[in-house]
């Protein structure tokens, strides 16, 4: 018989508020991310860990049921031992928000924001977690798996993380204080600027495009002097590409609702959420072994196999210095190791001759006998 969301323990009533966000299965229960299951009304961050947890052990209990009485205790002291961790999880978490809770950000915390953001005609552009995509109906499956909808990691009061007007609106606010912002064009996206527009003949832009033909609206790059520009197409004149190199929003002032949810304070966890800003995947994080030398303050990645074949070398620059920048007290050097095993020699000519005569006597000797 398959699992119906009401076989999950303890949802009671709120199985139609689960039902109404889309979260219809157990399966899809279980895989929901916590902030973007406490984004519903009436469930917070204990219940909805709760929900989770008891989903995946519903799935767990579906799939292997113990045979034998051993197992059975095994499987139960597994099971008490996960909802100790679970709840000694929960007890942490519910601890540092009491902590945190109206208390007013410091320079140089690490923090998590969560952000919507709309242009001056109400769309939405920007969303933090899966609720709000799911509300605004921008939500995507793709972009869920590529960790699309997450909280923007954010030093206060340092530069490169947020727009202008958003990193002197945060520095001003408390943890778990909602806010909602208006920034203009000066501190948001800049204004529009006429030299950033591109006239290029038909044939020249054919040749700079891989030898397709403008469309208007499609991204167009162009690498000039070691730089790389990215611009939009925007008219086609006279037998001239218009392209536009300003951002989308330039000139345009940006409407935010904003919550700072969380302070990262583990070492650990800083340097993932800096690998993540970097492009780096957020499943295959883990793959990378990170060995820090606190007596050298030297910070090690083993690169995974998968990416040895990658170019890294601006992800790995940019990883470096954003650690040597903000994580100074810390870390000194960044070093990244990458191990190419020796691969097996294929057999000289000779070693292959050999092998096959071997085979042959192999044979013959093997009819003989018979």
């Amino acid at each position: 018989m398959a699992l119906q969301l009401e076989d999950v323990k303890g949802l009671g009533k709120k199985v139609v508020t689960l039902k109404d966000a889309g979260i219809d299965t157990v399966q899809k229960l279980a895989e929901v991310k916590l902030e973007d299951l406490i984004e519903l009304k009436g469930i917070g961050k204990a219940t909805a860990q709760k929900m989770i947890d008891n989903a995946k052990k519903l799935m767990v209990k579906e799939k292997s049921e113990p045979s034998t009485e051993n197992e059975t205790e095994e499987a139960n002291a597994k099971e008490l031992e996960e909802e100790k961790r679970i709840q000694e999880e929960i007890k942490k978490l519910e601890e540092k928000k009491t902590q945190l809770q109206d208390k007013k950000v410091e320079e140089g915390d690490f923090v998590l924001v969560n952000i919507t953001a709309r242009t001056q005609k109400g769309k939405i552009f920007r969303v933090s977690s899966e609720a709000d995509a799911k509300k605004a109906g921008i939500f995507e499956e793709k972009n869920a798996q590529q960790g699309y909808y997450t909280p923007e990691f954010v030093i206060i009061g340092k530069k490169g993380f947020l727009n202008e007007g958003l990193t002197e609106t945060v520095k001003e606010m408390n943890f778990f204080e909602k806010k909602s912002v208006r920034i203009p064009p000066t501190k948001a996206f800049g204004k529009r600027d006429p030299q950033k527009i591109e006239r290029i003949g038909i044939a020249k832009f054919r040749k700079l495009n891989e030898g397709k033909n403008p469309e208007i609206g499609k991204e167009f790059v162009k690498q000039s002097q070691g730089q790389t520009q990215k611009g939009t197409v925007t008219n086609v004149v006279q037998g001239r590409v218009i392209v536009d190199y300003n951002h989308p929003l330039a000139g345009q002032s940006v409407d935010y609702n904003l919550e700072i949810i969380d302070k990262i304070e583990d070492f650990n966890d800083k340097v993932n959420y800096f690998m993540l800003n970097k492009g780096i995947p957020k499943e295959n994080i883990t793959e990378f072994k990170v060995n820090y030398i606190k007596k050298e303050k030297t910070l090690e990645f083993t690169v995974p196999k998968m990416f040895l074949f990658q170019n890294l070398t601006y992800i790995k620059f940019g990883l470096a210095m954003d650690l040597q920048s903000h994580m100074a007290d810390e870390i000194d050097d960044v070093k990244f190791i990458e191990i190419y095993e020796k691969m097996p020699l294929p057999p000289t000519p000779a070693e292959s001759v050999l092998q096959k005569v071997e085979e042959h006597n192999k044979q013959e000797d093997l009819k003989e006998e018979k």
